[in-house]
């Protein structure tokens, strides 16, 4: 599972999500992450749903590629659904096995929350497989410039956050490499007691973290070596250019708001 895994990946392409500034398509997700609140009902959510099938149909993501990359996000989404439905004590009860009782309202809001995390996760991911690494820290130094005057280090926050990305596939590959090489020796991460369990990751962690250890010390030493020295007087090979497209889709991002408001309980 874990060389299935998508975050931080970036997938070349020319789809029209692919075309987009990095600028607008980070302000897009963010602005996306504060308008799914809005919805409330079946309605808004569904409408919430068709949103996020535009975005993927436009970016020419496999949504079986993105529901394969996303497995351990979504029985976490199916646990929060459970959750709900076990705890949540509101409203009718619509089914009654004695031992278990399963109400409306929880049933309703487990659907709702799902949804809403769903939606996030789809549009978040969609971010990174469409941009690669350096454009995203180039947009997130772009949008952080004002902070330049209170003297914040914008690039080299926008630089850490950008390998942090690019590293979290790396480390999946990494982790699994580990695993499998520790099956081999016998070493079984799936069955047995938990403690047991529990004493079968520390052979895995040890060797994890002086591989992530390595990385980040070569990673420092070719840096050094090619003389970066920080984001002073640095210049880009690649200008950011801010297209109609760009507008366009923060548009429509308004319009979702404006209709998600509407149509709100």
């Amino acid at each position: 599972m874990m060389e299935k895994m998508i975050f931080g990946r970036y997938i070349p392409g020319d789809s029209f999500v692919h075309r987009l500034d990095p600028r607008s398509k980070l302000m897009f997700v963010f602005a996306f992450i504060v308008i799914v609140f809005l919805a409330n009902n079946v309605m808004t959510y569904g409408l919430l749903l068709a949103f996020t099938a535009a975005v993927i149909f436009m970016s020419r993501i496999r949504l079986y590629f993105l529901i394969n990359g996303l497995k351990p996000v979504i029985l976490l989404m199916i646990f929060t659904f459970l959750l709900h439905i076990l705890f949540t004590r509101e409203g009718n009860i619509i089914v009654d096995l004695g031992f278990l009782k399963i109400y409306e309202e929880g049933l309703k809001q487990g659907i709702f929350i799902s949804v809403r995390f769903l939606v996030l996760v789809f549009v978040t991911s969609i971010l990174t497989l469409t941009t690669s690494p350096i454009s995203i820290t180039d947009g997130i130094e772009t949008l952080l410039n004002p902070l330049k005057k209170i003297k914040l280090p914008v690039h080299e926050l926008a630089l850490m956050m950008s390998i942090s990305l690019r590293f979290i596939p790396t480390l999946m590959d990494e982790t699994d490499k580990i695993m499998k090489a520790q099956m081999a020796r016998g070493s079984d991460l799936s069955a047995g007691p938990l403690k047991d369990r529990l004493k079968a990751i520390v052979p895995l962690l040890v060797p994890l973290f002086v591989s992530a250890f390595k990385r980040a010390e070569d990673l420092a030493t070719a840096m050094e070596v090619r003389g970066y020295r920080g984001g002073e007087g640095r210049t880009r090979y690649r200008q950011l250019k801010w297209d109609s497209g760009d507008t366009l889709a923060l548009l429509s991002l308004v319009v979702m708001a404006v209709v998600l408001v509407y149509f709100r309980n």
